[in-house]
């Protein structure tokens, strides 16, 4: 389960060391943005040695790298990989060819490393006019790439338009990588609300991404990391429904019958499939129960 992941900058060991304690589904040592490049390398170190030494408590550990058009990112990956993140952060991911580059390179290390090919996986960062007409292709480009990730600031730039709390600017961004996404059966997260401060925007704005179908929202801040997965968890509402409508399909096939309505509405196999997904989800969150026979 990955509801929330939160960036933490790469070169501040106070901030990284806290990391398992703030609440995230999972965290992003950055190497990239909040780095400047007279301090990668120590970065870099930095963040290898906290994967090394941290306990994370089960908190995901994902590291953004430098993209592949700089002079950092094969440095990264010689310098993290060795530690077993769980996924590689790509930004500016542009076109497919950047991902099998980058899957070729992790390939070539996991196995100098002895490791299983795709141990360590792929996500993609959309953040450019290319990457989000490219969706598709770049989130079936490889085994390796476990999800998409939309990054909204730098896309607008890009668009030379202004980014906005409302959002209307990224509209057909967020449908696009959503809609690639589930295309290519990976998962899709959103990007972060940067304004650390308005409590009700950060609810709205991830209430809004979850509506459009993203699996869960980046934040920059610790303080946004309980509303994003509060809201992108199921209700105890839904929970029960996903129950009853189990355990509705389990008493029509024992009674032989083929249609089943539950409150008036008849259960489909859409209806089905987001019932075991909600029930999948309220298991990793220990809120799973028995289901009758």
């Amino acid at each position: 389960m990955r509801r929330s992941m939160l960036f933490l900058p790469g070169n501040t060991p106070n901030m990284l060391i806290n990391g398992a304690c703030l609440g995230a589904d999972a965290v992003i040592l950055d190497l990239e943005d909040a780095v400047a490049p007279a301090e990668k390398d120590a970065a870099r170190i930095l963040a290898r040695n906290t994967i090394k030494y941290m306990d994370f408590r089960g908190c995901e550990v994902i590291v953004r790298i430098n993209s592949i058009d700089t002079a950092f990112w094969r440095a990264d990956i010689d310098e993290i990989l060795p530690q077993k993140p769980d996924l590689i952060l790509l930004p500016k991911t542009n076109r497919a060819q950047d991902v099998l580059e980058a899957d070729a390179y992790i390939t070539e290390v996991e196995e100098r490393l002895g490791f299983e090919r795709n141990t360590v996986r792929l996500m993609p960062l959309i953040e450019t006019a290319m990457g989000v007409e490219n969706a598709y292709s770049i989130a079936s480009a490889s085994g390796r790439v476990a999800a998409l990730f939309l990054g909204a600031e730098d896309l607008t730039a890009d668009l030379r338009c202004k980014r906005t709390k409302e959002g209307r600017e990224i509209e057909y961004a967020r449908t696009r990588l959503v809609t690639a996404a589930r295309a290519a059966n990976v998962d899709v997260y959103d990007t972060p609300f940067t304004d650390v401060n308005d409590d009700e925007g950060i609810r709205v704005d991830a209430a809004l991404a979850k509506a459009l179908g993203f699996t869960g929202k980046a934040s920059i801040s610790p303080r946004h990391v309980e509303v994003i997965n509060e809201v992108f968890s199921p209700t105890e509402k839904e929970i029960d429904y996903a129950y009853e409508v189990m355990d509705a399909i389990r008493r029509a096939k024992a009674q032989g019958k083929g249609a089943v309505a539950l409150y008036g509405k008849m259960i489909d196999a859409p209806i089905v499939a987001r019932a075991e997904q909600t029930i999948a989800m309220a298991r990793e969150m220990g809120l799973g129960r028995e289901e009758q026979e």
